[in-house]
């Protein structure tokens, strides 16, 4: 919880919001979104908690991800394989973008523990009503060598 406090801090300040305090403005379209979605990614993708999907995903969500079919079951079915097969996966976020009702998150994804140079990882989600509704990904592995020392993240 600690790291998703963290996220969500970090979120605010790269959409260029603070939190509200006592009589502020509620929060904007964008905050509300970025909230949902850091959510959604720590409690169900990187806790593999394919029952709290229903929570943060509508019952109709649109996956652009060729290997994962529309729709909330196959995304749930996903990450219970994911648990299954590479209980140790994570994907750690290292940049929010949010935009109306799209949420962009950079992040490095590893299956197979903290040696394993993993994925770069652009995950894009459109948020309608409080619920995710539709999403795309593109996905780069993270070489051994570089043409730059300038990292991927």
């Amino acid at each position: 919880m600690k790291k998703l406090f963290a996220w969500w801090a970090a979120a605010l300040l790269v959409v260029g919001c603070s939190s509200p305090g006592p009589g502020a403005p509620a929060p904007s379209v964008e905050q509300a979104n970025t909230r949902l979605v850091l959510e959604f990614y720590e409690v169900v993708l990187n806790g593999k908690n394919a029952d709290a999907a229903a929570r943060y995903v509508a019952g109709d969500y649109i996956q652009h991800n060729p290997r994962v079919p529309t729709g909330l079951a196959p995304l749930q079915g996903f990450v219970r394989e994911l648990q299954r097969s590479a209980p140790q996966a994570r994907s750690t976020v290292k940049r929010v973008v949010a935009q109306g009702d799209l949420v962009v998150l950079h992040s490095h994804a590893q299956r197979g523990g903290p040696d394993d140079r993993g994925m770069a990882l652009v995950d894009i989600f459109r948020v309608h009503q409080g619920k995710i509704v539709e999403h795309w990904d593109v996905m780069q592995p993270v070489p051994e060598t570089a043409a730059n020392q300038n990292g991927m993240f």
